[in-house]
């Protein structure tokens, strides 16, 4: 074995997990409640199997976006599947930590490209509904992989792991995507200053934005801290 395959292995036998942030609004109700969801969580029922229930969640949400371009009865299904990602994408870790069954750099990898692929398919649902132009869509996405591109950069390179931006989180996101695809039931397109436009187009827009301001802030803020840990002098 080279040194440098010596160094590798070293490095990855000592991985330190990241420092975990959770801010957001929701987050003192929800680990109250994903605690007694683990507790009450059947033996044969791993964290694996969780994190496989939020990724079908996830495509599923996806496809019934993407029914309903025909049907409305595609958005409950977007909705109810949001549901079921929340349980299986928040549980499958809190099940591992109370099971004491961790593999820390297994369920990093795993979970983060699986969060990855979901989001793609979602967004190309949602592409596909008809309830929201394409580019709104893929900037939607493209939002959405540069702030997780900042954060799993911060977490190799500063152990801060944050899991919220604010008072926001990825809990409060599902809460939102579900009210709005409740709203579109109703009102799947609004007038703002004389002139109509998608609701999702509008929500869309402003989704892309807050995405993009919380890279920036949180890029800038890591950027002098890290500057200053590593001063040449």
């Amino acid at each position: 074995m080279n040194a440098e395959a010596a160094s590798l292995r070293t490095a990855a036998g000592g991985f330190r997990d990241a420092v975990r942030v959770q801010e957001a609004i929701t987050a003192p109700v929800e680990r109250k409640a994903l605690a007694w969801l683990a507790r009450r969580t059947p033996e044969w029922i791993g964290p694996d199997h969780l994190t496989g229930l939020g990724f079908a969640a996830q495509f599923l949400a996806g496809l019934s976006y993407a029914l309903a371009r025909w049907s409305a009865f595609g958005l409950l299904g977007a909705t109810i599947f949001i549901a079921v990602n929340w349980l299986g994408d928040s549980l499958d870790g809190t099940l591992a930590r109370f099971r004491q069954r961790l593999r820390p750099r297994y369920g990093f990898y795993v979970d983060h490209m699986i969060d990855t692929f979901g989001a793609i398919f979602l967004m190309a649902g949602l592409g596909a509904s008809g309830y929201v132009h394409w580019w709104i869509a893929a900037a939607m996405l493209t939002a959405f992989l540069t702030l997780s591109i900042q954060t799993y950069l911060a977490a190799y390179t500063l152990a801060d792991f944050r899991l919220s931006h604010g008072w926001f989180g990825p809990t409060e996101i599902r809460i939102l995507m579900m009210a709005g695809n409740l709203a579109l039931l109703f009102f799947p397109r609004v007038e703002i200053f004389g002139g109509e436009f998608l609701l999702l187009d509008i929500g869309g827009a402003i989704a892309t934005a807050a995405m993009m301001g919380m890279a920036a802030v949180a890029s800038v803020r890591n950027t002098r801290r890290l500057y200053e840990e590593e001063r040449l002098g």
